[in-house]
């Protein structure tokens, strides 16, 4: 599909990533970008209306469904909303973060790719956007239930480009490893800026094409994944114990 004279709504608008895909979209001048956030007062880029959204909330499921309704001529969905708490599987307090993560990351995508079917299907297909994340591919136990709950929304993704191929809907997936924005402000390692992933995305949007590796380290790890258990968790497994170690 092509980005210009499109309409557009992106979830998690108000910050990051969010906002540099708003961004890119007015760029390539989209006829209408929506920017979805759950205070609207932050969506502040030029260009992008903004749309209250809190897609965690069950009871709000009506409200997706009428942003759908409102974006009736919309033929691109970005799911970029999310959230981490750095949270282990075992040692965690309780399963409040794993719960959190699992609302926005796999329910809250599922709630508006649901919403917005109908909506593409009617307006030709159009596409949608899941932001995913090299953690998809892997557990890694310094943010195990994060990597759980994005694994969950890969299989999602796959499963909804099935369900809606009939309809001639796009649906792309989006993994990344470190990216440039407040959630890895403390992580000291190689990151893409937000700007080049929403360039890559766009440009396979309009490729039609279902996958994005959107850095070196998730190339690697998803080239890696048939031998996921002599390349991939024998050094994050060493890591983990000098960590544990170290705590006692």
């Amino acid at each position: 599909m092509k980005i210009a004279g499109s309409v557009a709504l992106v979830t998690g608008a108000n910050r990051g990533l969010g906002r540099a895909y708003a961004r890119e979209l007015v760029n390539r001048d989209a006829a209408k970008v929506f920017g979805a956030a759950r205070d609207p007062d932050q969506v502040t880029e030029p260009g992008v209306v903004p749309i209250a959204l809190d897609i965690t909330d069950p009871q709000r499921v009506a409200a997706v469904a009428a942003v759908a309704a409102e974006c009736a001529d919309a033929s691109l969905l970005v799911n970029n909303a999310g959230v981490m708490k750095a949270s282990t599987f075992i040692d965690a307090p309780s399963l409040a973060a794993a719960r959190a993560e699992m609302e926005t990351n796999y329910f809250g995508t599922l709630s508006m790719c649901r919403a917005f079917a109908p909506v593409l299907g009617a307006n030709g297909g159009g596409a949608i956007v899941n932001m995913l994340s090299v953690s998809s591919f892997y557990t890694n136990p310094f943010t195990a239930s994060y990597g759980a709950s994005k694994a969950a929304a890969w299989s999602l993704t796959n499963g909804v480009r099935l369900e809606l191929h009939h309809q001639g809907t796009l649906v792309v997936a989006v993994h990344a490893g470190f990216i440039d924005t407040d959630m890895a402000a403390l992580v000291d390692a190689p990151k893409v800026s937000p700007e080049a992933v929403a360039k890559m995305v766009f440009d396979a949007v309009e490729a039609g094409q279902i996958e994005v590796l959107a850095d070196e380290r998730t190339r690697t790890v998803k080239a890696s994944l048939s031998h996921d258990h002599e390349l991939i968790y024998p050094p994050i497994q060493e890591f983990w114990d000098a960590a544990v170690q170290g705590s006692h």
